[in-house]
């Protein structure tokens, strides 16, 4: 049986919202909650089961992700990823839900020098905030009540690979600063972890939402504007090349933005 499950506790703390995830529920709720919460999250609970059918059903027909097109502009738009994946650049790709930013990502991975690596994803918007660092970075055993051992996070399940970030719009400002500090340092540091760990990771981001926006209302943190513009196909897809994603970055980063 596969059904979403939704752990909901009067008691609740952070370890048992880790226990909870671990084994399987996709929210923890603490007590008491409004009906408008609990009919919301149910909802989202079960959109998540639709889409994981449909995800799975896509998955069978087609055996392997690969980009499939017809048009000149996605021509350019593959054209573009050729140019780009064979490199270190972190790339944010922009776009709708159903513009196929995932299979971006995964194309990307798929053509790079990582390709033999893991290609490791997180949904930021799926995880539960307090849980979100953790996910990221994993935790040490003990450093809270109910971490009965290590837990690796994404970064270093992802080392010598790619770590694909979706939703990078909704992670919470705090884990921004925190992950633009992974990304000028290299490394990371488990919580509960006294000393730094390194990591090799190549980073993806992708977002339907307007940063530009999140940015003017202090939402997300500032980055700077595109560095140099590639003449942008018409149609479905549209490429540019930013400066740097986030401040401060050493490496040079990409925008790839598509049009529903």
């Amino acid at each position: 049986m596969n059904t979403p499950v939704v752990m909901m506790s009067g008691q609740a703390h952070i370890a048992m919202a880790v226990r909870a995830t671990r084994l399987g529920a996709i929210d923890f709720l603490e007590k008491p909650i409004s009906s408008d919460k609990l009919l919301l999250t149910v909802e989202n609970a079960l959109r998540l089961k639709r889409l994981e059918e449909e995800n799975r059903q896509l998955r069978q027909k087609l055996g392997k992700h690969e980009m499939v097109f017809a048009s000149e502009p996605m021509k350019r738009v593959l054209a573009q990823i050729e140019r780009v994946a064979p490199t270190e650049t972190r790339v944010c790709i922009l776009g709708e839900s159903g513009t196929g930013k995932e299979l971006v990502a995964r194309t990307l991975h798929a053509r790079s020098q990582r390709s033999s690596g893991p290609l490791i994803t997180l949904n930021c918007a799926a995880v539960p905030v307090e849980l979100v660092e953790s996910e990221l970075f994993g935790h040490e055993k003990g450093s809270f009540t109910g971490a009965a051992s290590r837990h690796l996070g994404k970064f270093e399940q992802a080392q010598g690979g790619t770590l694909f970030l979706d939703e990078i719009g909704d992670m919470p400002a705090a884990m921004q600063a925190k992950l633009l500090r992974v990304l000028e340092e290299g490394e990371i540091e488990r919580v509960g972890g006294g000393s730094p760990v390194k990591v090799d990771v190549r980073v993806l981001v992708a977002t339907h939402r307007n940063l530009e926006a999140l940015v003017r209302e202090g939402k997300f943190r500032q980055y700077p504007p595109a560095g140099r513009a590639f003449q942008p196909p018409t149609g479905r897809a549209k490429w540019m090349e930013a400066g740097k994603l986030f401040p401060g970055s050493n490496s040079r980063a990409a925008t790839l933005q598509l049009a529903g």
